[in-house]
């Protein structure tokens, strides 16, 4: 992986150019696994220096997990704000994954201290009722830095959740597969049973889960 930045603040710009210099990117991380929350990071970056300490920054999905931790501290240490949300299983299972995706969204940008002015969202769909403008673009996370970084703080994020689940219901592995349907999950799913944090309403749970009300 080259220690250069990949993604860039070119869309940023765009934004910084015109005066709104307060410009977060969004990015979630959890759609697809059978337990645990669905997690959504926003990030602000400084427009007078945005890629300081951020050598290599890309997609978390493109980054070692040892990459992505030392990415995410410096993140921290140097954007303007970063805030985290999520939306938990029941509200996974309530709503269904799209629209609590966008509600851990919501909450991320809710939650910055320092508010953003205007977001960048990832993907094709933009959260109700955000406290700021804010626009899609697909594919984000691979060009745009502030939703890049923000893919990565989540994806930090949510792992550290799963690996603190795993203690509270070993036996599946959530320290490794952070809830993915591998082959281990599955089988302990099968042996072990569904636990609180299992989306009930995602087909594998669902099916172990009506047999067990019959």
């Amino acid at each position: 992986m080259s220690q250069s930045s990949i993604a860039t603040c070119t869309l940023e710009q765009h934004y910084w150019q015109q005066g709104i210099i307060r410009v977060g990117g969004v990015d979630e991380v959890g759609r697809g696994p059978l337990a645990g929350p669905v997690v959504a990071a926003v990030v602000l970056l400084n427009p007078d220096d945005p890629l300081t300490g951020l050598a290599g920054l890309n997609d978390s999905k493109r980054l070692s997990p040892h990459q992505r931790q030392q990415l995410a501290g410096a993140i921290r240490q140097y954007a303007l704000s970063v805030a985290v949300g999520q939306a938990t299983v029941d509200e996974i299972d309530h709503h269904n994954i799209r629209m609590a995706t966008l509600l851990a969204m919501k909450r991320a940008v809710t939650n910055l201290v320092l508010q953003a002015e205007h977001v960048l969202i990832d993907g094709r769909d933009i959260p109700s009722l955000l406290p700021c403008p804010a626009t899609a673009i697909v594919r984000g996370d691979a060009c745009c830095a502030t939703i890049a970084a923000a893919s990565i703080v989540a994806k930090v994020a949510r792992d550290q959740m799963m690996v603190e689940l795993d203690q509270r219901y070993p036996g599946y592995g959530w320290s490794q597969n952070s809830g993915y349907p591998t082959p281990q999950h599955l089988r302990a799913l099968e042996q072990l049973g569904i636990t609180p944090e299992h989306r009930r309403s995602f087909a594998p749970v669902r099916r172990l889960y009506l047999e067990s009300i019959q």
